[in-house]
């Protein structure tokens, strides 16, 4: 069993309450390669913002989990030596999809775990839930979980279908699972081909294809709701799942440097400038998109 209070982790909690109060969002970036571990922290410390770092089911298998809980370490001391006396990092698990999965992160140091039971039937969601609440909630560890299904592809998560979270369902929810967190759907989606042409519309003058429109209505009687387990606040979306545009900026820079430099080989080459557009891209979103920056909570 490793805690990740060892590592140097944080878990959600109190960044969650600041972002909810303070009305802004915290940057939940994806990650896979060292590079873009070093652009996130990089990104995180220049801003001075929170960030999760997360992975999937996927990626995990890919880098090792062992390999991770390292990387998780050395991200935190990686931001002290670039200046940042407190750094807020959180070790994420993104779309678990068994309490075995959820377990195992936990016992190798993920201060937070994402347990996905929204394809399940809603009592057998609210049961797997609370099961990984009851372990996790043992070590201090966060927990998010899902009501509702994005549509979209991306990674090992998939859904053609969208369907919204049913705001009466939340209270009871959240209350019955003991759950930190929770991800709703309001038409948002997964990944970079987020629509397919079937599940949009045709604007009329123009002819463009049009996704499905963000049921505002749902999100807003959904906060009207959770007012009775929060205090008042601009808003209760206070996460923002960040994966695709990394993917992008990542390829774009290779590609870019690839073709203009075909006789080169040595990937030190081709991966400096796409380190250096994805870490442009994590500081666009923490403060153009989300600002998060300036929120750390200890300076």
């Amino acid at each position: 069993m490793v805690s990740y209070k060892e590592l140097g982790l944080v878990n959600t909690r109190a960044m969650f309450a600041a972002a909810v109060k303070g009305g802004y969002a915290i940057p939940a970036f994806n990650f896979n390669t060292m590079e873009q571990m070093q652009a996130i922290v990089q990104a995180a410390v220049e801003t001075k913002s929170p960030v999760i770092m997360q992975v999937s089911k996927g990626a995990r298998n890919y880098a090792n989990a062992t390999i991770l809980r390292y990387m998780a370490q050395g991200a935190v001391e990686y931001a002290k030596e670039l200046g940042c006396a407190h750094p807020e990092i959180v070790l994420h698990l993104d779309h678990g999809d068994s309490f075995e999965l959820c377990k195992d992160c936990i016992d190798m140091g993920f201060s937070s775990v994402m347990i996905d039971g929204s394809a399940l039937p809603y009592e057998d969601n609210i049961a797997l839930t609370k099961k990984v609440v009851e372990y996790a909630h043992k070590y201090d560890v966060t927990v998010e979980a899902e009501l509702g299904v994005l549509a979209g592809v991306e990674d090992e998560v998939a859904s053609e279908v969208s369907h919204y979270t049913k705001p009466e369902e939340v209270i009871d929810f959240a209350t019955r699972t003991g759950c930190d967190s929770l991800a709703i759907s309001i038409g948002t989606s997964h990944g970079a081909y987020k629509f397919k042409p079937e599940q949009c519309t045709r604007d009329p003058k123009t002819g463009k294809l049009v996704p499905p429109p963000l049921a505002f209505d749902v999100l807003h009687e959904i906060e009207k709701n959770e007012e009775q387990l929060r205090e008042a606040s601009k808003s209760a979306v206070c996460k923002i799942n960040i994966d695709s545009d990394s993917r992008l900026a990542m390829t774009a820079a290779v590609r870019k440097y690839l073709a203009e430099n075909p006789s080169h080989f040595d990937p030190r080459q081709y991966l400096k400038p796409a380190r250096e557009n994805m870490k442009k891209m994590y500081i666009h979103k923490i403060v153009d998109v989300l600002g998060s920056n300036d929120k750390l909570l200890q300076k």
